[in-house]
């Protein structure tokens, strides 16, 4: 009995949502007039598309509620999904107009069928049956007719009969239940007799660094329209009554609905600010000094190439340290990981980007700068457009950090480019053994700004290849700008 009890309730409450015509307001059926006792509250259900006629001229106020209008209604007015479809029950086919709402009832635990399973879309409810719907569908802590009745007329939601009993056996009719709904929705509807909580209770909205939509009435849409007003954190508001989830308040004379699980007694501390993710900080740079240990590389002058690209990769780390972007070195040391595993260095520590520093050497015959991408898809390292478009801006940087012959951008099938799993480029700052080149290779100075030189490039290759441009605040660690678009 409890269960169709509540299903009957929550269907009332849908059947006065259910949309059977396009009549904005009452005012559009013939048989509501001016003076009609329950004119006020079926205007508000209507022009709130909670209620609509039975036809797109008549109300039909005195026409009794079934329990399929009563789950139809319930469902609207919960914000359930209506769509139509199998429910279960032998007598509710996918075709009925409240199989939806009545599979969402179920589900919910607010309705049942019968134990015959049928649901009975056809029965007509009492107002006992009703005041228990109402209750158990909006919480308001009703457990029988009895009881449910009293809270009702407690919170000025419903009213006795003439003969000063509440008519729990009388069948419920349309125009009754819309003012039943319309007070159980809107508080200024209710009666002031034995509701003595209107607005009284001060709560305090609790959601940290977002707002609170107040919303028009209580439900979410679409419709950007129901929400009235945004409440901040720590805000007193004034609460009236309670309907399911949500609490019907009242702040500077505005009057509306908001989830009442945001609010509280006690007033909330103040929340620190939440500051964004710092930029960069989803990305891992690689760095890999060439060679080192057993393997020297190039010489000239009396400078070692495993000595020269540390000393700049160690330059180029320090710029990334100021920033929130990760670097990752493949070497710290006088040590010689293997090519293979310098090639594996990025997958392994989570790397994004690889640059590999490197000085040239050809018999005191040669210089300048050239950088190398590998090109071929057939090898791990399918980034060929990027490791090109990253190169590119490597050459550039370099070309502004020491003005030495731009020897350009090649193909390279070396081991650290082919077999890497992120764009990838190697770059020859200039040759160890030019009496042109050394000039800037054997400086601390210029060294330092070869290593600034591949910090911005790596900044020009994310600001301009991959849109990044959360990251152009860091130029200025190096006071400096975007490069113009290379790639």
């Amino acid at each position: 009995m409890k269960k169709w009890i509540i299903l009957l309730c929550i269907a009332l409450i849908s059947s006065v949502i259910v949309p059977n015509s396009h009549v904005e307001a009452s005012g559009n059926f013939q048989d509501i007039g001016d003076s009609h006792r329950a004119v006020t509250e079926i205007s508000y259900l209507v022009n709130k598309n909670i209620i609509n006629g039975v036809t797109s001229t008549h109300f039909v106020p005195d026409r009794e509620v079934t329990r399929g209008e009563a789950a139809a209604m319930i469902g609207r007015s919960l914000g359930l999904n209506g769509t139509k479809r199998d429910t279960g029950f032998k007598d509710v086919g996918a075709g009925n107009m409240a199989s939806g709402y009545i599979v969402e009832l179920v589900n919910k635990k607010v309705i049942s069928g019968y134990s015959d399973g049928t649901f009975r879309p056809n029965a007509k409810l009492n107002r006992g049956e009703m005041a228990i719907l109402i209750n158990r569908a909006f919480n308001l802590g009703g457990t029988n007719s009895s009881n449910s009745a009293q809270i009702l007329m407690d919170k000025g939601i419903a009213q006795g009969m003439t003969d000063g009993s509440f008519g729990t056996n009388v069948t419920i009719i349309r125009s009754d239940f819309a003012v039943f709904l319309a007070r159980t929705l809107n508080a200024d509807f209710r009666v002031q007799s034995g509701d003595t909580s209107i607005f009284k209770t001060t709560q305090y909205v609790n959601v940290g660094s977002t707002t609170l939509n107040m919303r028009s009435k209580p439900q979410i849409t679409n419709s950007p329209s129901n929400v009235i007003a945004k409440l901040t954190h720590g805000q007193a508001v004034s609460v009236a009554s309670y309907t399911g989830n949500w609490a019907y308040i009242k702040v500077n004379n505005l009057k509306g609905y908001v989830d009442k699980s945001y609010l509280q007694s006690k007033k909330p501390s103040a929340v620190l600010p939440i500051l964004p993710p710092a930029a960069g900080n989803d990305i891992t740079v690689i760095i890999d000094p060439g060679h080192g240990g057993s393997d020297p590389g190039a010489d000239g002058f009396g400078f070692l190439e495993k000595n020269v690209v540390l000393n700049v990769g160690n330059h180029m780390k320090a710029y990334f340290d100021k920033t929130a972007i990760q670097v990752k070195m493949t070497r710290t040391g006088d040590t010689f990981p293997s090519l293979t595993e310098r090639a594996q260095f990025a997958g392994k520590y989570g790397g994004d980007l690889f640059v590999s520093i490197h000085a040239n050497a050809f018999n005191n015959s040669a210089n300048g700068q050239e950088s190398f991408y590998y090109s071929s898809r057939a090898a791990t390292n399918p980034y060929t457009n990027q490791s090109k478009a990253l190169s590119i801006y490597m050459l550039g940087r370099m070309q502004e950090a020491w003005p030495l012959v731009n020897r350009g951008v090649k193909k390279g099938n070396l081991a650290v480019l082919r077999q890497n799993t992120v764009p990838a480029t190697l770059v020859e700052m200039g040759f160890i053994d030019s009496a042109t080149d050394i000039k800037y290779i054997q400086s601390e100075t210029h060294r330092k700004n070869m290593g600034r030189a591949l910090f911005l490039a790596t900044l020009d290759y994310y600001y301009h290849y991959e849109g990044r441009t959360d990251l152009a605040q860091y130029y200025s660690v190096a006071g400096s700008s975007p490069s113009k678009r290379l790639h």
